[in-house]
Order: structure tokens, then sequence, then C-alpha cells
């Protein structure tokens, strides 16, 4: 079979070209090689496929009926193939990325809005989960998590800006309370948790001033696993919630939430994306890499 395929090919390439030195040529034999072949396929055909003359050599009527039937398909293949050369050079396929709710919402999708069209071949799948999942395990190509999340033996790249975390609350909540001066006033309040689904556990609220850190395990009616119910909830006066600032900086400036504890909550590493070292990466890979890279 294999051998019939080369000997198509090679007759093809002679009733193209018209020449046996040509046609040896661009398929890198010799001219007495490729004779012998076309002598040996006419011979198990047992029909003449080309008629040669000292000048030229061009089909019989039996070889144009072969280059008519057979002759579209072998371009087709060769088509194929050709495209398959130009999807190594042209970014293509799909990249999976595991990240956070507030990272997906502020950094990943204004850079696919753009991005995307530019390449229309290039699929994103885009996975939001407080997990620190392994991204190597669950086969993601990429992960984003804050500077202070990364994952070791990892390439990582700066996404976004330095963060700062605010704790907020309405004016009607703290109608009847006293604001909260430091951290530890915290445990005498109604704090809305955020649970982490690797572990299972709470997330601690995390301070820090002048070199200071400080963890506090806060308590309070509702726990929840996204900053946008979180929010949502803080803003209809059930409790204290611990967010990004720039997810309640508009609530703050409308009056709808106050804002305590400032002093307390310094700036910290933002967002990464990271990769394992190991993994060669793709033209897609790179493109997007190189788009979500922060350049503040």
């Amino acid at each position: 079979m294999r051998k019939d395929i080369y000997d198509m090919m090679a007759f093809l390439a002679v009733a193209r070209e018209k020449s046996f030195t040509r046609a040896a040529a661009k398929l890198g034999t010799s001219q007495s090689a490729l004779s012998h072949t076309m002598r040996a396929l006419e011979a198990r055909l047992g029909v003449r496929l080309l008629t040669r003359t000292t000048r030229s050599v061009s089909p019989t009527e039996a070889g144009e009926r072969l280059i008519n039937t057979v002759g579209p398909r072998f371009e087709e293949i060769e088509a194929e193939i050709e495209a398959l050369g130009e999807l190594r050079e042209r970014p293509a396929g799909t990249i999976r990325i595991t990240t956070a709710e507030h990272a997906a919402e502020t950094i990943i999708w204004p850079v696919l809005e753009t991005f995307l069209p530019k390449y229309p071949d290039i699929n994103v799948e885009v996975t939001v989960d407080y997990g620190l999942v392994d991204i190597v395990a669950e086969r993601y190509d990429i992960g984003i998590r804050l500077g202070e999340h990364l994952a070791k033996d990892m390439i990582a790249v700066r996404i976004g800006p330095e963060m700062r975390m605010a704790v907020v609350g309405t004016p009607s909540y703290f109608a009847n309370r006293k604001r909260p001066k430091t951290p530890q006033d915290l445990t005498g309040h109604n704090c809305i948790n955020l649970r982490l689904p690797t572990y299972g556990g709470l997330y601690p609220w995390e301070f820090e001033k002048n070199g200071r850190e400080v963890k506090v395990r806060v308590e309070g009616q509702i726990v929840l696993n996204t900053l946008s119910q979180i929010r949502r909830t803080a803003l209809a006066g059930l409790g204290l919630a611990w967010l990004p600032d720039d997810v309640v900086l508009d609530d703050i400036r409308g009056g709808r939430l106050i804002r305590v504890l400032d002093s307390w909550c310094d700036a910290f590493p933002g967002y990464h994306l990271y990769y394992p070292n190991r993994r060669q990466g793709s033209p897609a890979l790179t493109l997007l890499v190189d788009a979500l890279r922060y350049r503040g």
C-alpha cells in the first residue's frame, strides 16, 4: 500500500511537471530511479500512463483518467498537511486557566476582550475556583493567584498592581455598634466569612501595620464562597466584609459602605500567573502570557 501511494505521488509529479528531470528534483530522487518507478507502476497496472519522447512527457488517456480521479484526493491530502504546517506557525489551541473570581473580572476579561478577536484560532477556558489546585494534576496551562500564594517550582509573571483589602460595613450596621479600631476588635462583630474549597476552612482576615502582621479568625452568621456574594451581603447590612478595595471603592465613595481599619490594610503583592517551568510554552500560551503581563 505504501509503495502504491509513493508511486502514485511520483506519477502525479511527472504529469504535472511534464519532465522526469524536474519531477525527480521535486521529489528528491534521481531521474533514473523515477523512470524505474514509473515503469514498475505501469507494469503493475497493465496500462501505459505516460507518453515519453526525447523532448517531453505527457499523460496517456489512462494517465489523464488517473489524474482526474486520484489527483484531487492527493491534492486534498497535501493541502491538509500544509495546513498543519501553518498551524505550527500560527498561534492556535486551547489554553485552560484556573483563577479566582476577582482576577477573572478585573484582569482576565479586559485582556481577553481585545486578545481573542486578534487570534481566532486560540480558545481560552477559564475556571473560577478559590481552591489552590494543582495545575499540573488538573491539566491547567495557567494558574492565577495572589503573589503570596504562588506554588513553588513555577514560572511566575506579575499581571496586576499591588492590592489592598478593605473592611467595610453599611451605615445601618454601624448605627448601634462601635467601629473597630484594631483587628482584635473584629471578634465582637458579625463578620461575613469566605470558605476555601481546598481545605474546607475559613479564610482568616489578614492585616499588617508597621511591619506587624495579624491574622484574625472572625465569626459571623454567614459563610460564602464568592466575593460578589460577600459584597451583596455586606450591602444588605448583614455584617462586615473583608474585600479587595477596588471591589467596594464605588460603594465607599457613594456612602453605601463605611471603611474601617484602613491603617491596618497595607498593600501586598497582587495577582501573578504561573505555570510549570518544565513545560514548553506554545505560541498561543506565550502570546497570552505577554498580553496579561503587568506593565504599570
